[in-house]
């Protein structure tokens, strides 16, 4: 092993930061209290963030600031103002998921170290060059991967001399992260901002295979492969859980900080991985790590495991039956272990202090001499600094202008600030009536900041300029918008005779080694637009590639930033998919400055008023889908093994290609979802209701270029799917209309064709 093993920890409070860095963590990702994937942790200010960080590196460790959200227009004059004072920190790094936030730190905040995180469903080798691009030095690895996978994205990493993080331990989503909408779909409430409602922890209605949790799976960790990934190249082993307190966070990191030292010094796993039963957890499982997907990974309860755990290991160890009576001791010395743990806990981080540095500065000055500031710092765990600095001017008699102790609070009361405790500005020693120019005092005060900060200058606040939105190319039909159509069935080709109107073809998530067949069937067929799916993991990423490269179509649309990255190097234009979850001008911006993007998809998460003031970059296509089934989350495993059941025990390397069940489930409000799986897809599931928007039609024809309408079927289930014909005769007919009133008619006929319909997140947004 060549290279340093990062142990990166979770930190929700004040307090599970303070056991992380005491169980020694190398470092800890925590977040504000607002722009993070987890809104239901505590969190913390940004006063706390300031001590946490000064606490921190204090034992040598690092902290890193989760922004791990997609972002909104509105929100990136604050995001500005946040960053412009990060950067003055000693922060070591800020997660990102938004491709817009990677472009304003690169180009305005270019001293904060950036890190892609797992919300950008980071998967195959062609992403880690396009993060790279963006600003990226680290990527948090998809969590579905197996360690073949792992291994040849982080030989890439190597390359672009980017780092890899790997989740070692804690919940694990049944979706792909970035790619669930179980509940913004609904009621608004987003994973991509923070708000995930776990509704694969939901109970439902019994299943036909008896299951009441079908979604839920067992946690991860990979506390007895860490052998592995470090062979595989892994720099960080992060842990999950920055809901969970300050008992559940020391033991996990003591665990782990004892596993991976005492490999690295004997060569052996020292540790038997019991004490991490002794805290929350659903079970373990490194199913994912191992590539063995199979039905051991779910377990039929959200909650705590650890009293079941510890009831089985007694049962295992004796020889005959056990008593009611010795369980309840069991679960009852299970109780007292939690007990002790948090005592522990509570007594190593009692001593450890994020407050505010005590900072006194004393003035003193005679006439002809130079005005003196000094500068005292104490505080806990810190030792007494004194330093001074001096006027270049001498003091000269005044009696208009003489430098007096309101003038000098007025000057440098910010040094109250979110780091300091100013307790006195003392200008005993500061003789009456002696005056220098005002700006030695500024030169003053920023030579004082400067020192405290390290002697880095203060880097003034950014404000960002204001981005021209550009009109569509097409300026003759500028209130109106295209019809473009989405197909997945080498049949529906046949649309391309009845209507002028764009059409993409959806290729697969999955390919036969060695397949050419789509190669053949876009290069007989170019009117059809390639469409790229959002995830592609290792040889499909490869297939996906072949395709590129054969067929060299002009145009795609592609949801995968692999994919983007190649068909820029190649030359060939692209369009960003809707699952992308663009949601704002400086991603439109990132995407054409950095990789020549021709267009977009905005997001369907947003509402009407998000999108109305995305600013267009110059010939660039905006779109939106108005017609597609609402699909609510992606998974690499199987849902039907605790649905309907299914006879393979696990999923091997048929079941994409050849599997293309469909059921639904229902949860105990009365709510059923679609669970479908297409040949050579993923497993997903849908909304009940397809997603039908004739409103955006009429409200933002100007700002979009094209409305899409999806005619795949996909997520349809067992339900009749509409006239295809028909459906794009009467979007048309709605497109062409310029009249209000004459579109009623169609409308109707539309509501007809598809009687389970929503518009809800149009109006909700995020």
């Amino acid at each position: 092993m060549d290279h340093k093993i990062e142990l990166l920890a979770p930190g929700g409070d004040v307090d599970a930061i303070k056991a992380a860095i005491i169980a020694g963590a190398d470092a800890v990702y925590c977040g504000l209290d607002t722009l993070n994937a987890r809104n239901r942790a505590a969190n913390i200010s940004f006063e706390q963030l300031i001590g946490i960080i000064r606490l921190a590196h204090q034992y040598e460790c690092q902290i890193f600031l989760t922004l791990n959200v997609i972002i909104l227009e509105r929100e990136f004059k604050s995001i500005a103002k946040l960053l412009s004072k990060l950067v003055n920190t000693t922060l070591d790094g800020v997660i990102v998921q938004d491709i817009g936030m990677f472009n304003i730190i690169k180009k305005h905040f270019p001293t904060l170290d950036i890190h892609a995180s797992t919300q950008l469903t980071t998967h195959n080798i062609g992403q880690i060059p396009f993060l790279k691009k963006l600003g990226a030095s680290r990527v948090n690895l998809s969590r579905e991967l197996n360690l073949r996978e792992i291994t040849a994205i982080t030989e890439v990493c190597n390359e672009y001399n980017v780092l890899t993080e790997v989740f070692v331990h804690g919940s694990l989503c049944v979706a792909f992260s970035g790619l669930c909408y179980s509940t913004s779909a609904s009621v608004g409430n987003s994973g991509n901002r923070g708000r995930c409602s776990q509704a694969c922890r939901e109970e439902y209605e019994t299943t036909p295979s008896g299951h009441n949790f079908p979604l839920n799976i067992k946690d991860n960790s990979a506390f007895f492969d860490l052998p592995a990934l470090i062979d595989a190249g892994v720099h960080s082993f992060k842990i999950e859980g920055r809901i969970k307190g300050a008992n559940y966070v020391h033991t996990v990191v003591d665990s782990f900080r004892k596993q991976i030292d005492g490999f690295l010094n004997t060569g052996e796993l020292t540790q038997d991985g019991e004490r991490l039963y002794k805290v929350f957890n659903r079970d373990f499982s490194n199913a994912f790590l191992r590539g063995d997907l199979n039905q051991s990974m779910f377990i039929d309860n959200p909650r705590d495991n650890s009293k079941v755990h510890a009831v089985s290991k007694f049962k295992a160890d004796e020889s005959q039956a056990i008593s009611v009576v010795q369980i309840q001791d069991v679960e009852q010395n299970l109780q007292t272990d939690k007990n002790d743990i948090e005592a522990e806990v509570v007594e190593k981080i009692k001593h450890l202090s994020i407050e505010k540095v005590p900072l006194t500065l004393s003035f003193s000055g005679q006439l002809e001499q130079p005005l003196t500031v000094t500068v005292t710092t104490t505080g806990f765990s810190i030792e007494q600094n004194t330093f001074t600095v001096h006027s270049t001017s001498l003091l000269r008699a005044s009696d208009n202008a003489s430098i007096d102790k309101a003038t000098i609070e007025k000057r440098f009361k910010s040094f109250n600030n979110a780091e300091f405790l100013l307790n006195e500005l003392n200008c005993d020693k500061l003789n009456a009536g002696l005056s220098i120019p005002f700006k030695e005092l500024t030169a003053l005060k920023n030579q004082i900041a400067s020192t405290l900060n390290n002697a880095v200058d203060i880097i003034p606040e950014v404000t960002l300029p204001k981005l021209v939105s550009h009109p569509k190319s097409d300026t003759k039909n500028a209130s109106k918008a295209e019809l473009s159509i989405l197909i997945c069935d080498e049949t529906d080709v046949a649309l391309t005779e009845i209507t002028d109107a764009d059409i993409y073809f959806k290729l697969p998530d999955a390919y036969k080694r060695g397949c050419t067949k789509y190669v053949g069937f876009l290069q007989d067929n170019p009117r059809l637009i390639p469409w790229f799916p959002a995830v592609l993991i290792g040889k499909d990423y490869d297939a996906a590639v072949t395709i590129l490269e054969q067929v060299k179509p002009e145009l795609i649309v592609t949801n995968n930033t692999g994919i983007a990255y190649k068909a820029n190097a190649l030359g060939i234009k692209w369009i960003a998919g809707p699952f992308l979850n663009t949601t704002n001008s400086y991603a439109l911006l990132a995407m054409k400055e950095d990789f020549d993007c021709s267009g977009a998809f905005i997001s369907n998460e947003i509402n009407a008023m998000q999108m109305k003031h995305i600013a267009r970059p110059e010939n660039f296509k905006l779109f939106y889908s108005i017609y597609h089934p609402i699909l609510l989350m992606t998974s690499r495993q199987c849902f039907f093994q605790q649905s309907v059941g299914c006879e393979k025990p696990r999923i091997d390397n048929g079941c994409m290609l050849s599997c293309d069940k469909s059921t639904s489930i229902t949860n105990l409000k009365g709510v059923s979802f679609a669970i479908d799986k297409q040949k050579a897809g993923y497993p997903s599931i849908y909304n009940q209701d397809q997603f039908l928007n004739m409103e955006v039609i009429e409200d933002l024809s100007d700002l979009f270029d094209s409305f899409m309408i999806d005619l795949t079927n996909i997520g349809a289930g067992d339900k009749a799917s509409p006239d295809k014909a028909l459906l794009i005769s009467q979007f048309e007919a709605l497109l062409s209309m310029q009249v209000k009133d004459n579109q009623s008619a169609v409308k109707q006929q539309l509501n007809n064709l598809v009687p389970e319909s929503t518009n809800i997140q149009y109006h909700n947004g995020l």
